[in-house]
């Protein structure tokens, strides 16, 4: 078989070989009378002249081939070192100072069974605050939080823990709240001897505003909730020696900012003619946080309603009164509680069970507790008002154990 193309003039020195033909095919050269076997003579023939080559056409198809077992394997091995080379990820950075930290933290650190919030769950519990100021809690459920975390809640430090309700609803005396005041709440305030008082669904305060010379000051205004859970008062009137601030103004120069100190008191600022109250950093420890819905008057309270607790109050209504703990780790006098299982109960039948923190030890030592089967403790208690006066300390006399016939104390309850 012969393949006809077009004449081409080939050098008398140029040598041919099968490299050379490739290259003739690509430049349209004719092929027609010379058998390409014979190299030699071919050259002999083509020197100098122009002649019709005849290539046989199964010597193209093996060159084409090799060509082609050449290419392909190449191509792809090409191919593959590109697709290698950008599915492999960048170096990863190394790790900042602060990533570092953050992992060892974590592994240090862990979380524990001991480190999670208490929940507590409490009906009609007045707790006390300090010497001057209490609490009502109508329906509590929330959690314990410690506030140091290397610091184990107990009820000996207030400080240790905040009450972070869910869902609650907690009154304050207003008469409470000026007492406070006046003990220290709002050190360094130019107004003094506040007193507080409900007036329908107001709040009205009176108080000495020290300016120049003495002023009596009295205002009133109304209570609402803020987005922020903070209290805001809303100023209706403000009267300076019985008149309308706005007929001093001129002379006395006196202004809403003027009741607080110049730097302002924490938990309390004073914009326009509102005022805000953020119980959190205001009134004493234990602090109380949560998602403050509704703030209203009820004479003689103030009260603050947590989350959707309207509806539980009133399901609970026949409940006793009590404090309930449960899980995480607390303190009390000299015991640790792991794992917490804990319930206070009031033994009266008083609308409030008067729980006070700096003096619980006495009624829990004029109380009784036993244990339950799943290891927690039930602890009866009597209110602080009811306990016995100038009563000994209750202890087992040690000639008693020395004497297997002596009746057990009186106090020692047989079951």
């Amino acid at each position: 078989m012969r393949l006809q193309v077009f004449p081409f003039p080939v050098p008398r020195k140029s040598r041919i070989n099968p490299w050379s033909w490739i290259l003739i095919l690509t430049e349209w050269i004719s092929v027609d009378s010379c058998d390409l076997r014979d190299q030699a003579g071919c050259a002999n023939f083509l020197r100098g002249r122009t002649v019709e080559i005849t290539v046989p056409i199964e010597w193209i198809c093996m060159r084409a081939r090799l060509i082609v077992l050449i290419a392909v394997p190449t191509c792809i091995l090409v191919w593959v070192l590109w697709h290698l080379r950008s599915s492999t990820p960048a170096s990863a950075p190394a790790p900042s100072a602060a990533s570092v930290g953050a992992a060892s933290l974590a592994v240090t650190t862990p979380v524990t069974l001991e480190s999670v919030p208490t929940t507590v769950y409490a009906h009609n519990l007045m707790l006390r605050r300090g010497p001057d100021f209490r609490i009502y809690v109508r329906w509590l459920r929330g959690n314990m939080v410690r506030t140091r975390r290397d610091v184990t809640p107990t009820f000996d430090d207030p400080e240790s823990f905040l009450l972070e309700i869910k869902t609650g609803v907690v009154r304050a005396n207003i008469g409470d709240i000026g007492n406070f005041l006046n003990a220290g709440g709002v050190a360094n305030s130019p107004l003094k001897n506040i007193t507080l008082l409900a007036d329908g669904d107001q709040i009205k305060l009176k108080g000495t505003l020290h300016k120049l010379v003495p002023l009596p000051v009295e205002l009133l205004g109304s209570v609402t909730a803020t987005s922020d859970n903070r209290i805001q008062l809303h100023i209706t009137k403000l009267n300076v020696l019985k008149i309308p601030l706005k007929g001093l103004l001129g002379g006395l120069n006196v202004s809403l900012s003027d009741l607080m100190q110049p730097k302002g008191i924490p938990g309390i600022e004073v914009s326009g003619n509102e005022i805000f109250f953020d119980t959190l950093k205001l009134l004493p420890p234990p602090h109380i946080h949560g998602q403050l819905t509704k703030v209203r008057v009820v004479s003689p309270d103030i009260e603050e309603v947590y989350g959707n607790a309207e509806d539980a109050v009133t399901r609970v209504e026949q409940w006793r009164n009590f404090l309930r703990l449960n899980d995480g780790t607390i303190d009390f006098g000299k015991l640790t509680m792991h794992h917490v299982d804990l319930i206070m109960v009031d033994l009266s039948d008083d609308a409030w069970f008067d729980l006070d923190l700096n003096n619980y030890q006495n009624q829990l030592v004029n109380g009784y507790t036993r244990m339950t089967p799943q290891a927690g403790l039930q602890i009866f208690m009597p209110d602080l008002d009811t306990l016995p006066k100038n009563k000994g300390a209750q202890s087992i006399n040690l000639e008693w154990l020395k004497h297997r016939n002596l009746p057990p104390p009186p106090d020692v309850i047989y079951k």
